[in-house]
């Protein structure tokens, strides 16, 4: 049985010690939740965070908590608008490595991610990850896109897919085994999503789709179960051993992802990647682990990216 714990606590482990810690612009904290969780990031070594928000709500909410601001680097703005655009503008200026979505819909920083002064935007399509450790599952799950793309094409998939397989990497996990996720394992005209997956893997053949190894159409229960892929006579390095689920649509996947936390006792951290920086997008309900986990997830991505520039660089020159 695996711990559901210690896979997660693992990349908690491996942020906090690496230095110096990165700065980290956490958007409009106006809440206690978001507010503390920052702090308990600095506290842990995960980063240095860069509060941008209103500081007339912020002293007041500080002090309800026993935190001290001064301590802190502040930008204020006047509303959760302002703050999402100047938190991009934090990370445009070099003065930010990932952002924190604090108390403010994710529609707000989306937009700003996209749109502010040309935003974050890369080659690549913004999608969000789940690494989640599941009891008596082996391994981490992964699974993509349960928060931005609603109904992705399949261009977007292709990015969700590449993004995905970026952030296993990242995590020092290495090339991925991937299942595009259906209702059923054959390709056929009558449900899309089959067709979209047929492609995807022809595009990994091709090599459109590098660094893990792709098989779909899957049903969940032949991606995931030995036995099952095993009993439908499917041959596959991929099947009953998948580590990265990509759902068909945001629904298929909130609702799988909602379904392990909530009814299987899953750990999760959010991430959304696609962009110049790791983004750590958690909700409202999240508690403070989560949040710290999806931060030092965020923190592992972002020094990966930045090592990976690097390393372009260099072979340039």
């Amino acid at each position: 049985m695996t711990d559901p714990v210690q896979p997660l606590q693992v990349f908690l482990e491996r942020a906090r010690q690496a230095a110096p810690p990165l700065a980290c612009a956490v958007v409009h904290p106006c809440d206690e939740a978001s507010l503390a969780a920052a702090f308990e990031a600095r506290h842990l070594g995960l980063c240095e965070p860069i509060l941008v928000g209103p500081t007339a709500r912020l002293l007041p909410l500080a002090a309800t908590l026993g935190l001290d601001l001064s301590s802190v680097r502040l930008v204020d703005t006047p509303h959760s608008h302002a703050s999402a655009a100047a938190a991009v503008e934090e990370v445009q200026g070099g003065r930010a490595a990932l952002l924190m979505k604090g108390s403010l819909h994710t529609d707000e920083l989306l937009h700003a991610l996209l749109h502010h002064h040309g935003g974050l935007r890369t080659e690549r399509r913004l999608s969000h990850v789940f690494v989640m450790s599941v009891p008596h599952h082996e391994g981490l799950l992964f699974i993509t896109d349960a928060a931005i793309n609603i109904f992705p094409d399949l261009a977007a998939k292709a990015d969700i897919v590449r993004n995905a397989i970026d952030l296993h990497h990242a995590l020092g996990l290495g090339p991925p085994r991937v299942a595009i996720l259906s209702a059923v394992e054959q390709v056929t005209a009558k449900i899309p999503g089959t067709i979209d997956a047929a492609a995807l893997c022809k595009m990994a053949d091709r090599g459109q789709i590098t660094g893990g190894l792709l098989d779909g159409p899957l049903a969940l229960d032949n991606a995931i179960s030995p036995e099952a892929a095993m009993v439908k006579g499917i041959v596959s390095e991929v099947a009953g051993r998948a580590q990265i689920l990509v759902v068909p649509d945001l629904e298929a996947g909130n609702m799988l992802a909602k379904n392990l936390t909530f009814l299987s006792g899953a750990e999760a951290a959010g991430v959304v990647v696609g962009a110049r920086v790791p983004v750590v997008l958690t909700s409202r309900a999240d508690g403070l682990r989560t949040r710290l986990i999806s931060c030092a997830v965020a923190v592992l991505h972002a020094r990966w990216l930045a090592q990976s520039a690097a390393d372009s660089i260099l072979k340039v020159k």
